[in-house]
Order: C-alpha cells, then structure tokens, then sequence
C-alpha cells in the first residue's frame, strides 16, 4: 500500500509541476504579445484596413464615413460615398471605426512612405488644382485652391468651388497653418 501513495503522490507532483509550466508558458506568451503589439502604431492599423468602409470621426467635421484609401505617416485618404475624396490629418481624428483588429508589421510600409507626411499629400492637390473645401478645427469652412504648401502653412486661393480658380474669382488668399486643418474634401 506504501507504495502506492508514493505512486500517487509523485503523479500529483508531476501534475502541478505540469500545470505550473503551463501557466508560466501562458503568462510568457501573454507579455510577450503585449510587447509586441505595443509597437503597433496607428498608421499601421489603418494600413490594415485599406478598402474597408470606415467611420472617422473629427471635433469639426463630426463622423465622416467613406472607404479608406490611402494612409500616410500623418493623414488618411477617405472616399466618401458621392465619390469625394476627404483628406484628414491624423493629429485631429478623434475615433476610427470599422476596422478589423488587424494591423500591417511596424515598419513595412518602406522609407519612402514613411516619410510621406501632409504636406507631401497637400502639394499634391497644389500641383493638380483641385478644388477643396477646407475644414479647419474650429468648424468654419473654406473654399478655393491651394496655391502653396509652405513648412507649416498652405496658401488658399479663395473662390467659390464650383468655379475655376481664375484670377477675378479669387476673393482673397488665406494663409492656413497646417495645425489648423482639420480636413481638406476634394469636389
């Protein structure tokens, strides 16, 4: 009968000592998960999310809901339903929903489009001439076309949006801080 109970008590042993390297595996795989996703940024969240329809939601615009797609180091591209495209700095998004709860790899998205930050988006509606509604953070709303993207600033000819931007339809040129816009909807 002795001999049982050392039987017995040596397989309770194992057994604990089974449970225990179980739960410190579990508790090693758990930090080491949290570490990793603490290098997830939101840029590569949202780079994840590319073509799903998402809701984003400014203190000066409210929700805006359109199909996300492009993102950058510093905004995101939406396409709302009307085909407009509405180009939001990330420094004033307040909430992003309709994303899956995946994200890109930190990093992946190569050098040179880590780099590319507003301005780089802004020149680009200068250089084509597009007409844009400016929504700045206080929830006034211009309209006209970018005429210069400076280091802090764009430079907008105001016009009404529905005219080509013609020297005696422009009403006035603005200078805009960056910090300032809180989204630039092409018409």
């Amino acid at each position: 009968m002795s001999g049982m109970r050392w039987q017995e008590l040596f397989a309770d042993l194992e057994g604990e000592f089974a449970e225990a390297e179980r739960a410190d595996h579990a508790a090693e795989v758990a930090d080491r998960s949290r570490a990793e996703y603490a290098r997830v940024r939101l840029v590569d969240r949202l780079r994840a999310g590319l073509d799903l329809d998402v809701t984003v939601t400014t203190a000066a615009t409210g929700r805006i809901r359109g199909r996300l797609e492009s993102v950058g180091a510093e905004w995101l591209l939406l396409v709302e339903a009307n085909g407009r495209q509405v180009l939001l700095p990330l420094a004033h998004v307040l909430a992003i929903g309709g994303l899956s709860r995946q994200a890109a790899e930190p990093g992946s998205e190569g050098r040179v489009a880590a780099r590319l930050g507003l301005r780089h988006a802004l020149r680009g509606l200068a250089r084509d001439r597009t007409p844009v509604a400016v929504v700045l953070t206080s929830g006034d709303v211009l309209t006209g076309t970018i005429d210069r993207v400076g280091e802090d600033f764009v430079e907008l000819a105001e016009h009404p949006v529905d005219e080509p931007r013609r020297a005696g339809s422009v009403r006035a040129v603005r200078l805009l801080p960056l910090s300032a816009l809180a989204a630039v909807r092409s018409r």
